[in-house]
């Protein structure tokens, strides 16, 4: 493409070149994961990519889901019991009446995500990055140990006594 600036009596022109954008999943050499359906229980998923996935109800439970992108996804209701989602990125996402109990969730950057009802008995949010007002919503219903982790769901989001 060629643009054109006139200053006075003379044009200039310059060639411009046109850029495309890389979306996260070209940059990781990967593609969105096409293959979701209603039980997804254990299966390995790490490192896909669920951008802004519809994951409402999906059974995700003992799924290994370390590195995954989930980016603004939809996982209302879903079973994430005992599922591995550590290092997970997940801005923006909707966690409302999850059912974590027993996930780990280490290093799990959840900055603007949401867990209204979640149920999070002995999940591990150790060094997961949440939103301050989250964190301490969360604390109001943290309780037990971690199956795995032994690392108790209090002290993981660094709750207060």
């Amino acid at each position: 493409m060629f643009a054109a600036l006139l200053v006075g009596t003379t044009a200039l022109f310059w060639r411009i070149d046109v850029v495309q954008a890389i979306t996260a999943p070209e940059l990781r050499g990967s593609s969105a994961y096409q293959g979701i359906t209603a039980d997804m229980h254990g299966m390995d998923l790490k490192e896909q990519e669920f951008l802004k996935a519809n994951l409402r109800e999906v059974n995700l439970s003992g799924a290994d889901l370390r590195g995954a992108v989930i980016n603004t996804t939809q996982l209302q209701g879903a079973d994430l019991r005992n599922a591995d989602l550590s290092d997970v990125v997940g801005f923006a996402s909707r966690f409302d009446g999850a059912d974590l109990r027993g996930a780990i969730l280490k290093n799990a950057m959840l900055m603007q995500s949401r867990f209204t009802n979640a149920r999070i008995e002995g999940a591990d949010f150790t060094d997961a990055v949440l939103d301050l007002p989250q964190q301490r919503a969360l604390c109001g219903s943290a309780d037990g140990v971690n199956p795995r982790s032994g690392v108790s769901t209090r002290e993981s989001l660094g709750c207060r006594p």
